[in-house]
């Protein structure tokens, strides 16, 4: 009986793995719920779309092993010498860490260049690691330009042991991106794809040498678009993918195995991975390798303002619907924008048809318009949208602004401030209360109220009583200009 009992638990057990079995079979080929897998590396560089799973449905995680035997062999190390001063922190240690920091002895012990075993760290070269994509199969490989400015040699290794000695093409420091060239031909080299296709929570891959580990590979999603970075011409691609030192130049691949980015920077408070990366759009870096190709520099142009992002209370200020746009702070005398009109208190809404929903865009657009070119704006003043056209001059070398993205605290707050008239403006004496919980200083200048101007107290006393729930100031702080809101309900 005991013997009996066992066989027909050894039949329901082998009866429910079939059953088992026959589901999971099922479930792949069901054409109602396709499981999730890598898409063949297309030329147009559109992602397949994949459908929502059901309700409780256990979902694989993607497979990246046919991304890496495609692309993977397109991914380089780039090596570079550069002299580095004696005193350097550099020179000190890998990362300026202090002298009992167990991973300054480990990169000590097993990283290559001064510094290791039996290294002297004085006044030698030193050495630097990043990363590379090839993307012609004559030898032209993208890079960040930081991982190759200042070096004295640059060497390029691919993945199977084959290293070249690089010729640096270009450098342009403001996009990040450099383009070099290795003297090969027949080499593989990666798809391009188009990152306006990219969307928030789709998967990414990352390929680089983090900490010289080559041909290493790390993946995420899309954490957000559009990132503007200090004063950028780029509007970044930020992801949760791991990206460390050595990482940077690295591709960014969708899951169809295209080049979306160049992994250029991580946000961190240690020097190592924080969970926030960075990416340059890559049809921005092929728009800079083909001039960098062809000219060996980039041109581009600008119209010499400055600009600001707008919240819901500066919105509020200029009586616009929502948050959009690019509030003009200051305009440079002479430049092509006040030449066409343009003042502070204008929002610039969208430049040659293309609308501006964030500050950040703008920059880019302007910088992408050739020099001597007529553009057209949609500007917002006093309540209403008209049309400026400008000629967009050529940027200097000097780092004159485009429209540069200043960005100061806004906070709201009731207006209370003691001025003083003056030949620049209402220098402010007092701040307190209302002023000083919007941002307002003493020693700052008060030179408009919601884009009119003001030079006496009366006048500012008149616009801030008409001027409803919201008033948006601009205030002159040193040298930079930028209005502030303050609610005044």
């Amino acid at each position: 009986m005991k013997n009996f009992i066992l066989l027909l638990s050894a039949i329901a057990v082998v009866a429910g793995c079939d059953k088992i079995n026959l589901e999971a079979n099922q479930a792949r080929t069901e054409p109602d719920n396709p499981p999730l897998v890598l898409a063949q590396a297309a030329s147009t560089g559109a992602s397949a779309p994949q459908p929502a799973p059901p309700r409780g449905e256990v979902v694989p995680l993607p497979d990246f092993t046919p991304l890496m035997k495609i692309d993977g062999p397109a991914v380089v190390n780039v090596i570079t010498v550069n002299k580095q001063a004696k005193n350097s922190p550099r020179a000190r240690g890998q990362g300026g860490g202090a002298e009992d920091d167990p991973m300054l002895e480990f990169f000590r012990r097993f990283m290559p260049g001064p510094g290791g075993p039996g290294g002297d760290e004085g006044d030698q070269p030193r050495g630097g690691l990043g990363s590379g994509f090839i993307v012609s199969s004559d030898g032209y490989i993208l890079t960040n330009a930081h991982v190759v400015d200042g070096a004295k040699d640059v060497d390029v290794k691919l993945t199977d042991r084959r290293e070249f000695v690089a010729k640096v093409i270009g450098s342009d420091p403001k996009t990040d991106v450099a383009l070099i060239k290795i003297d090969a031909r027949g080499l593989p080299v990666v798809h391009i794809g188009n990152p306006r296709e990219v969307k928030p929570g789709q998967w990414v891959v990352a390929v680089g040498s983090p900490f010289g580990f080559e041909n290493s590979v790390t993946a995420g999603i899309v954490s957000a678009k559009s990132r503007s970075l200090s004063d950028s011409y780029v509007p970044f691609i930020q992801t949760d993918v791991a990206v460390n030192p050595g990482n940077s130049g690295g591709p960014l691949f969708d899951m169809n195995g295209n080049v979306v980015g160049i992994n250029s920077q991580i946000y961190s408070q240690t020097g190592g991975y924080m969970g926030l990366s960075f990416a340059i759009p890559i049809d921005v870096a092929m728009r800079v390798k083909d001039e960098l190709q062809q000219h060996g520099k980039v041109t581009r142009g600008r119209i010499g303002v400055t600009i600001q992002p707008v919240n819901q209370r500066l919105a509020q200020s200029f009586g616009l619907g929502k948050p959009e746009g690019a509030l003009v702070s200051s305009v440079e005398d002479g430049s092509p924008a006040a030449r066409a009109g343009l003042k502070p208190g204008d929002v610039i809404l969208a430049w040659n048809g293309a609308p501006i929903d964030e500050s950040a865009k703008l920059p880019v657009l302007v910088a992408d318009t050739q020099p001597g070119k007529n553009a057209q704006m949609k500007v917002w003043r006093d309540g209403h949208a008209t049309s400026l056209d400008v000629k967009v001059a050529a940027m200097a070398d000097s780092g004159q602004k485009v429209a540069s993205a200043d960005k100061g605290e806004a906070n709201s707050g009731r207006l209370g401030l003691a001025v003083e008239p003056t030949d620049q403006g209402l220098v402010v004496q007092d701040a307190s209360g209302p002023a000083a919980a919007a941002g307002v200083q003493e020693g700052d200048v008060i030179l408009a109220v919601n884009s009119k101007p003001v030079k006496t107290v009366q006048e500012l006393k008149r616009l801030v009583s008409s001027a409803g729930k919201h008033v948006a100031l601009l205030v002159q702080r040193n040298d930079s200009k930028i209005f502030v809101p303050v609610d005044l309900g």
